[in-house]
């Protein structure tokens, strides 16, 4: 049996439900967010529990009478795969109107625009969303795993690199064949798949969307849909960059990661650690796997987050704003990094109250005023011991 997991989005939810009679839990397919639904409800929720899931044929027809399925409960209902019968959520605002505080209401999502939309349109002032992206640094170990196999509960825990590899293009093939229809998208698997896989030599740059739409043979907006479409599916983050008043030519276009590194080693034919270690797409993985890491543990909602560069090559990887100060993050596949004029630029032009360099081992030292560098496990480390511990000490096997 694998080591317990702490997932650590169960004390999150219950914070959530404190504001809001409903929570949707939002994230990827296969991120495990029916078994932390599942645990909330067993180890966290005082009272009756209820599960309905939107995959089983007969789950979805019960629903089609929404009052007669859910009308007499009280305590905790859970709705899995939310998406597949938006009209709901219609209907949950008069239920939980008409309970008042006695009814608590978990819906869970695969797909970010429709359950958004959806949910904004219908329940206004009733919900709050948690997103639980796979597994990261301040729940399992070891980093290295995680950096190369992802954080997909199935792709990490299994038991050979090979399997994991093999889980990780299913995987794709049924994101590809089955969720995207199943999420409302009309887009030839196949075409998605090329368009994805070309994406991935771009994890880490600047999207030029002419440049893309032009490798693919498509048209500029035929290109950002395709990019939409993998962003509110939580399979890339498109970070916004940072303007500021100067002189400077600086980027307006946006950057582009992977959201999981396991997905991207897949996409690139990368099977194990010895051929990530001589690809020439080592430094993108290890920029947006630490930077996934750094924005989860930091809790940073994805539209406080942005990079700075100018077309002089100064440029910032990560720029955040914690509690009024500037704080930047260069993220480095290297034991023992150097200060640049880069980052003296970064620091006096964005006037950053501090510059982290993040690298894999790196232990704490300062390499210049305002500027440190810090080692990803020790800033895991400093995650767990600041972070407030899950309600019960129930773990996820």
């Amino acid at each position: 049996m694998p080591a317990p997991i702490e997932r650590r989005a169960v004390a999150r939810i219950e914070a959530a439900f404190r504001v809001n009679p409903i929570v949707g839990l939002l994230g990827p397919r296969q991120s495990g967010k029916s078994t932390l639904a599942r645990l909330f409800g067993e180890s966290v929720h005082k009272g009756s529990v209820w599960y309905f899931d939107l995959e089983d044929p007969k789950t979805l027809a019960r629903l089609e009478e929404p009052d007669l399925a859910l009308g007499e409960l009280d305590g905790l209902i859970v709705i899995d795969e939310i998406q597949k019968r938006p009209r709901l959520f219609e209907y949950l605002r008069v239920l939980v109107d008409r309970k008042q505080r006695k009814l608590r209401v978990l819906v869970l999502g695969s797909a970010s625009r429709d359950l958004i939309r959806q949910s904004s349109e219908s329940l206004a002032g009733r919900i709050s969303y948690v997103e639980l992206p796979p597994f990261g640094a301040d729940e399992v170990a070891p980093l290295e795993r995680l950096h190369i196999r992802g954080g997909f509960p199935l792709s990490f825990l299994a038991t050979s690199e090979a399997k994991s590899y093999a889980w990780r293009e299913a995987y794709i093939a049924t994101f590809l064949e089955r969720d995207l229809f199943d999420f409302g998208y009309r887009v030839a698997p196949a075409t998605i798949r090329r368009f994805w896989m070309m994406l991935a030599h771009y994890h880490g740059q600047v999207l030029n969307f002419s440049e893309l739409a032009r490798s693919f043979g498509v048209s500029d907006m035929t290109a950002r849909k395709y990019v939409e479409i993998l962003a509110e599916t939580f399979m890339i983050r498109v970070l916004s960059p940072w303007h500021e008043n100067l002189s400077k030519r600086q980027v307006k276009a946006p950057k582009l990661y992977f959201r999981d590194s396991g997905v991207l080693h897949a996409l690139l034919g990368i099977e194990d650690r010895r051929a990530l270690i001589t690809h020439p797409k080592l430094g993108a993985s290890w920029e947006g796997f630490a930077l996934e890491q750094v924005l989860r543990m930091k809790g940073h909602r994805a539209e406080e987050c942005y990079f700075w560069s100018t077309h002089n090559q100064s440029d910032l990887d990560l720029l955040v704003f914690e509690h009024g100060r500037r704080i930047g993050y260069e993220f480095k596949f290297r034991d023992v990094p150097r200060v640049t004029p880069s980052m003296r630029i970064v620091v006096d032009d964005l006037r950053l109250d501090h510059l982290f360099v993040v690298t894999p081992k790196a232990q704490p030292y300062p390499i210049a005023e305002k500027i440190s560098a810090r080692g990803l496990p020790d800033l895991v480390e400093e995650s767990r011991r600041l972070r407030s511990p899950l309600p019960r000490r129930r773990r996820l096997r």
